[in-house]
């Protein structure tokens, strides 16, 4: 028996449009594309046996959720676990005030606390219990639905293939698009079995 997840991110939002930093900003909607994006990712998922679906309690992540959820008639299960690594005082920020940093000698990138926020390890140390929450709930043949963002996804990718923030895959997951879902099926103890995206 396998659990099977789908790690979504939420649709386009008004700050992906204006190019702005949204971190942990809590009420950033969105877009019409955003909504569109949301309902192409339903159709994408119509077929498939949800039996939960978890999503950040930031609002593009929660409605791009709730777009899926009215399909197949389930509640939606909000969880602070799932938001986007923080981003401390660079939240709301344009990229094109950004100015680069210098990652301090002997330091890990992923271990770093940009504008004060959190690092990657940071968020790897929350979602870890949020695996484990998955694999003790869920043991039989269940497909799971996490609409989350594109650098909590992708953290959470690098553990459920048995890595760490430090491994997290830049190359193939440099661009996440929005709605972009990937898979991943686990055994009943939780061991990466296969791999795939919608």
């Amino acid at each position: 028996m396998v659990v099977i997840l789908h790690l979504l991110r939420h649709g386009q939002s008004v700050w992906n449009v204006e190019q702005r930093v949204q971190g942990q900003t809590p009420h950033v909607p969105l877009t019409a594309a955003g909504l569109r994006q949301a309902e192409e990712a339903r159709e994408r998922l119509r077929d498939a046996p949800l039996t939960a679906i978890l999503s950040s309690d930031q609002v593009r992540a929660r409605q791009t959720a709730d777009v899926i959820a009215a399909a197949h008639r389930l509640p939606v299960r909000e969880t602070v676990l799932l938001r986007e690594q923080g981003l401390g005082y660079l939240e709301g920020r344009y990229y094109h005030q950004l100015e680069e940093e210098v990652t301090p000698a002997g330091v890990h990138v992923s271990e770093i606390r940009w504008g004060g926020g959190e690092s990657m390890a940071d968020v790897a140390r929350r979602l870890r219990p949020l695996v484990d929450a998955l694999r003790a709930e869920f043991v039989g043949d269940e497909q799971i639905l996490l609409v989350s963002h594109g650098d909590t996804l992708r953290i959470l990718l690098a553990i459920l293939d048995g890595g760490g923030h430090r491994d997290v895959d830049w190359v193939t997951y440099a661009a996440w698009p929005n709605c972009h879902a990937e898979t991943r099926t686990l055994d009943a103890v939780g061991g990466p079995k296969a791999r795939g995206g919608l």
